[in-house]
């Protein structure tokens, strides 16, 4: 699996998965452009270190709820790796706040699948033209997709289900020009869970996966760099989870 010569966006890319899939990335020879949104620190850290390393980085802040932030992100993609964009990682989401139907306002439901629906289509309706043959998109949706989430989670849950529905629409679209399969992470050690989760239910939904662990930043930035890599070139419109078992789709 390598990436020599390929440029790559990674959107949410200043921590967690994102960062992860930065690394990973730059390690196979991407030269890499790291949205962040407010994690400037993660972010400059990570170019700081590719280059280094002897690899080529940018960071650019940015909103991808946002168009003109998205249409920025490109142009300075471009301006410092040249025209073609290989590889976009679509990694910006979140739930924002876990909330029941009796708690929840419109504003709520409409702030959360613009995060992770509406920054989708943005930033693939302007990286999308950028692409040449061969060109991989990888997006991010969740278990929370497949199963609603756990409470509190429905409005999260209805947006990645939106995503996952997105990936295989888009595969249809582009192909056979880009490829479009998507990630369903389950529980993985992240700020999401640390800031949303309960420690006993993680400890309690580890205990009972088949590997006996939570997933880690790694694990789902090596699918997510096989997904976006040649060698998963026969593979398209796939919703591929990343749940140590928890669930069998």
């Amino acid at each position: 699996m390598s990436f020599e010569g390929k440029t790559a966006i990674v959107t949410g890319g200043g921590r967690d998965i994102g960062l992860g899939c930065v690394r990973r990335l730059a390690a196979e020879g991407a030269r890499v452009a790291v949205n962040y949104f407010a994690s400037a620190a993660g972010a400059e850290a990570a170019v700081a270190a590719i280059r280094s390393a002897g690899g080529a980085a940018i960071a650019v802040q940015g909103d991808m709820k946002d168009p003109a932030d998205v249409a920025r992100l490109v142009a300075e993609t471009q301006a410092a790796f040249g025209p073609e964009i290989h590889v976009l990682m679509h990694v910006t989401g979140g739930i924002v706040a876990r909330k029941r139907i009796e708690e929840m306002d419109a504003a709520h439901f409409a702030e959360v699948m613009d995060l992770n629906v509406g920054s989708l289509f943005n930033v693939v309706k302007a990286v999308a033209p950028h692409m040449p043959e061969g060109g991989a998109i990888v997006t991010f949706a969740s278990q929370a997709g497949r199963d609603g989430g756990g409470p509190g989670a429905v409005a999260y849950g209805a947006s990645k289900g939106a995503v996952m529905a997105m990936t295989r629409g888009l595969a249809k679209e582009f192909g056979p020009r880009i490829r479009v399969n998507a990630l369903c992470p389950g529980l993985i050690d992240t700020d999401f869970h640390n800031i949303h989760t309960k420690p006993e239910s993680r400890a309690a939904v580890a205990k009972a996966s088949p590997v006996r662990r939570e997933g880690t930043i790694e694990d789902t930035a090596a699918l997510a760099a096989f997904l976006a890599s040649d060698d998963a070139g026969f593979i398209t419109g796939a919703c591929v989870d990343i749940n140590g078992g928890m669930l069998f789709s």
